[in-house]
């Protein structure tokens, strides 16, 4: 008899997922209080990062850390009332963060990265996806020498041991590039060649959505909160009544702490908030390419919707009010490099993205449980890493010898 199996979390981890096991033979469903993309993976820079093969790490420099103290940045923002809450998880994030932890947690981690471009274009071919990819890379720009140098000289590491592909870029080549960007202050820059970019990451999730249901699967409303253990399975209920899977698939993004703790689980699960806000430009201003302003935090991307403009990380509780200082900070700065129109949301769109301290995402089986599985933790690179941790994990639960090694991001590591 064909075997069952319902995926809690329809971001872009949770729909890769849902298509990989739908694909070798189980039947699906797809479970999520909203429609699939519309929490974390609706905001995003848009970027498949085949270049991030390093882990956003947290500052070892002492003059740094007292920088970001002061709280005005627009890469890092902080609460100052919920710092106590978050200060063990803060702990082991600065100690992974060490340069030696941080290299050897790079190489575990470089095989899911290195394989996100490949397993985006095979859900993105079978979603008929293309036009909302774009396949010219994105750059990286800098205001300092010494930050340029010291760039070039990580990205010539990283073509070596990872095999990242760039190109270093002057002052000439940015305004040759960007025509539009006031680009005197830039010493030069990076343009990853490998990364592919997204028109509207909420699209290509649904495009996903679509393509997992003309397999035979669907998607149904229902909060994972009501999961439990039946029999030798599990059992949730639905808006469609009850639902009995032989395997259950957590792929809750950063709700996923609070969904695991139910079950007896304790996992070090972090939250980094970022915001966004799409803009028009003025008159026949044009922005070529996703541009990050490295030294000041914030990434430029000329979307569908307009000019998204991505802030860095907020942290703060998964439930706090919005406080978009960052986006008014980065606002403000963009309009010196780029002619910025109006704001063309009517409110800042705020996300939150599941950090685990190591750094890496939390995927394999639920170390005290029977058809259980974990697939969340993927903190800046949620949609880079959806479908390749789709495929591994399908692999896994299917009895397939997976294509890459995930002992790493074994849920075991933490224990639980």
């Amino acid at each position: 008899m064909t075997k069952n199996a319902i995926v809690l979390g329809a971001g872009i981890v949770g729909v890769s997922t849902a298509i990989h096991l739908q694909r070798r033979g189980r039947q699906v469903t797809l479970i999520d209080r909203k429609d699939p993309g519309n929490e974390t993976s609706f905001g995003n820079a848009g970027l498949i990062q085949r270049e991030g093969v390093m882990p956003y790490g947290f500052p070892q420099q002492l003059g740094l850390l007292l920088r970001y103290a002061l709280n005005n940045r627009i890469d890092a923002h902080y609460h100052l009332r919920t710092l106590p809450s978050q200060i063990a998880f803060l702990a082991r994030y600065w100690w992974n963060s060490n340069a030696r932890r941080h290299a050897n947690i790079t190489r575990a981690y470089a095989p899911l990265i290195e394989n996100s471009v490949v397993e985006h274009k095979d859900l993105i071919e079978a979603s008929q996806a293309e036009a909302l990819i774009r396949k010219d890379g994105w750059m990286k720009i800098f205001r300092s020498e010494a930050k340029r140098d010291a760039a070039f000289a990580e990205a010539a590491l990283w073509q070596n041991e990872f095999g990242v592909e760039y190109d270093s870029l002057t002052s000439a080549d940015i305004a040759r590039m960007e025509p539009h960007m006031m680009t005197s202050d830039f010493a030069g820059g990076i343009r990853w060649r490998d990364p592919w970019s997204v028109l509207d990451p909420h699209a290509l999730t649904s495009a996903y959505r679509r393509y997992f249901e003309s397999l035979g699967g669907r998607f149904v409303a229902g909060d994972a909160a009501s999961l439990g253990p039946f029999g030798s399975g599990w059992k949730i209920m639905t808006a469609e009544g009850p639902l009995e899977a032989d395997d259950a698939v957590m792929a809750l993004g950063p709700w996923a702490a609070v969904a695991t703790r139910r079950l007896g689980y304790s996992f070090p699960l972090g939250v980094k908030r970022g915001y966004h806000m799409h803009y028009a430009t003025e008159g026949n201003a044009v922005l070529n390419n996703w541009t990050l302003d490295a030294e000041r935090g914030y990434l430029l991307a000329p979307m569908n919707r307009g000019i998204r403009l991505t802030t860095g990380a907020e942290f703060a509780t998964l439930d706090a009010p919005k406080t978009p200082v960052q986006l008014g900070r980065a606002e403000a700065a963009a309009r010196t490099i780029f002619p910025l129109g109006g704001r063309l949301d009517p409110e800042p769109w705020m996300g939150a993205r599941p950090c685990t301290p190591d750094m890496m995402p939390i995927i394999g089986k639920a170390p005290r449980h029977q058809g259980l599985w974990f697939a969340f933790g993927h903190a800046h690179h949620g949609l880079t890493l959806g479908p390749v941790t789709g495929r591994v994990l399908a692999e896994v639960i299917t009895g397939e010898t997976p294509f890459i090694d995930i002992a790493a991001y074994s849920p075991q590591r933490f224990k639980p």
